[in-house]
């Protein structure tokens, strides 16, 4: 059975399938002495012929041979359509020696002009089942929190520090700076208006972290209170009021 007899429409194949068909070697003897004399009357089919003798051509190659018992040559010419002994053999790619003997490479031909032609039968999807939309809960939008700049006494800036009241901590973000000379360490001091200075605890030159905010302090964190940051020994903290110089202040934003 040729390819077009897989045809389910009935047409005639076009005239690129039937040179596919003739390089391969898939017609019979008949259909086959029709494409020889397409070829030898039209020269635009002939082009079609040479260009999938072409294609073929890279993949055979790439197909080692093969060594073929003696007694299939003639059992193969008579499948063909010639004499059982050798002759003039037909033109095209498909009498190729090599084409015959590398067995592998006609499977993997053929399976490749059913691609190229659309003959093989596509599998048939499973039917889609309808699933009803998952309800996901609501996410609650993170609120933006606004940053507050702690800056030296030069204007720069020492560390950016954002309050989560949810959470009860500060987040420190330093901008990195060289250790103390003499070993002091920062500590971070909330300032409530009209209040004196109250210990959060450390706070690193170098990383980003998060400071807790005791209880009793988390209500001051409001508009008008000052968060500064002091020097200290690293003995005592948190300590209960600054001693060292304050290095970077600003007024929190909330």
């Amino acid at each position: 059975m040729n390819i077009r007899e897989h045809d389910i429409d009935g047409e005639p194949p076009s005239a690129d399938v039937h040179a596919g068909e003739y390089v391969l070697g898939v017609l019979d003897a008949r259909e086959r002495r029709l494409a020889e004399l397409r070829i030898e009357t039209e020269p635009a089919f002939g082009r079609l012929v040479a260009d999938w003798e072409r294609r073929f051509a890279a993949l055979i190659a790439e197909i080692d041979p093969a060594a073929v018992p003696a007694h299939l040559w003639p059992r193969l010419r008579s499948r063909l359509g010639w004499s059982p002994v050798e002759g003039a053999p037909p033109r095209g790619l498909w009498n190729s020696v090599g084409f015959w003997r590398a067995t592998a490479a006609l499977a993997a031909a053929l399976a490749v002009v059913a691609l190229f032609f659309g003959r093989a039968p596509a599998p048939t999807p499973p039917p889609l089942v309808q699933q009803p939309p998952v309800q996901l809960p609501p996410v609650e939008a993170e609120p933006t929190r606004p940053v507050t700049l702690l800056a030296r006494d030069d204007g720069s800036t020492g560390w950016l520090a954002t309050v989560d009241r949810r959470q009860s901590k500060v987040l420190m973000v330093p901008v990195p700076a060289p250790a103390d000379a003499q070993g002091r360490i920062a500590e971070l001091w909330l300032i409530p208006k009209g209040e004196a200075p109250r210990s959060l605890g450390l706070v690193s030159t170098q990383v980003a972290h998060s400071v807790p905010v005791p209880a009793d302090l988390l209500a001051k964190l409001v508009a008008g209170a000052t968060l500064a940051i002091s020097l200290e020994p690293p003995s005592g903290v948190p300590h209960s009021a600054p001693t060292g110089p304050i290095v970077a202040k600003g007024g929190l934003s909330l």
